[in-house]
């Protein structure tokens, strides 16, 4: 993966190099510093993308430049913006800029005719009068024409209540597969390597993969899994699979490593868990517009407590 790291942890990445490069680290900073490396990939990440910053910066800015930049954390924040004009700081704003900017909304989709940023709920009729609802993070094209109504879905999910009275077929396609509804309200999550996940709430809806011609008709109150070869088994849908449409999460039973991945989706900030607590088993609702509040809940109950750096940085950790 090549998008640039948050900027809380380039942050993280650009003190240590301070502190190393500054001819002052203690003999345990360098194993302090192991440690923090090897605690994420994504430290690893970040140093590495420092590194490319640095190699940049020694051809296109003077030596003096580059010695200004291992003065202070604060220093060398305001010599970046003075060098507004050079190769480093393009470099740096770029990557920062797209580093945020990915965070907020899927970058790679940002020209698609439906697009919602992190943390981001929207709800729409469609030009049928259907109700089209996205989820956090969800990129959608909508290409309606006179034989047929189809919604293509990029990433994310959405909850598709189809309006009644008009003849031409509705369809939801992914790289999966196709969905026809049948007269329903369904959801729909693009899970990346993992298919599509389709849950009907009501009526139901015929599914095929992209590489096989034959439907099955999912029932109201079942879901399935599409792969492009195949479907997976069908399976009683969950009773709460919709309740992110009014703002909440309702886990039962699940790994608190698989809650935080899911509220990391509505988090504009970086948000992880150590894995010395990520097989935790949790159940309760969570706030999806307030993640502090819905990670706050999670302290009464389990042995763990939030750390924080910022408002941009969280992490469950091991309380104590």
């Amino acid at each position: 993966m090549n998008d640039p790291v948050s900027l809380s942890i380039l942050d993280e990445a650009i003190s240590w190099q301070l502190r190393l490069g500054s001819g002052d680290a203690r003999p345990d900073d360098e194993t302090a510093f192991a440690r923090w490396h090897a605690a994420h990939s994504e430290h690893a990440r970040a140093w590495s993308q420092l590194g490319m910053l640095d190699r940049s910066l020694a051809g296109a800015a003077p030596k003096a430049a580059r010695n200004a930049l291992l003065r202070s954390p604060r220093e060398a924040r305001q010599k970046v913006r003075r060098l507004a004009g050079g190769a480093l700081s393009l470099l740096l704003v770029g990557a920062l800029a797209l580093g945020a900017g990915n965070r907020y909304m899927p970058m790679r989709y940002a020209f698609s005719d439906l697009l919602t940023g992190t943390g981001e709920q929207r709800a729409l009729r469609l030009p049928d009068n259907t109700l089209l609802r996205l989820d956090s993070r969800t990129a959608v094209n909508v290409r309606f024409d006179a034989g047929q109504r189809r919604i293509v879905l990029l990433s994310g999910e959405i909850m598709v209540e189809t309006a009644h009275g008009d003849s031409r077929p509705f369809i939801v396609e992914t790289d999966d597969g196709r969905l026809r509804a049948l007269g329903t309200r369904f959801l729909v999550e693009r899970d990346g390597d993992h298919g599509t996940l389709l849950s009907v709430l009501q009526s139901a809806v015929a599914a095929r993969s992209e590489r096989l011609a034959q439907e099955t008709v999912i029932a109201q109150g079942q879901r399935v899994r599409v792969m492009p070869d195949g479907l997976g088994p069908v399976e009683a849908g969950s009773a709460t699979a919709d309740a992110w449409t009014h703002g909440m999460l309702v886990v039962d039973n699940v790994r608190l490593a698989e809650l935080i991945a899911r509220l990391s989706r509505y988090s504009p900030g970086y948000l992880g868990i150590d894995p010395a607590v990520a097989d935790l088993r949790i159940t309760g609702s969570f706030p999806l517009h307030n993640i502090a509040l819905a990670l706050a809940s999670l302290e009464p109950t389990l042995p763990v407590r939030i750390e924080k750096h910022g408002q941009w940085w969280s992490r469950v950790v091991p309380r104590g």
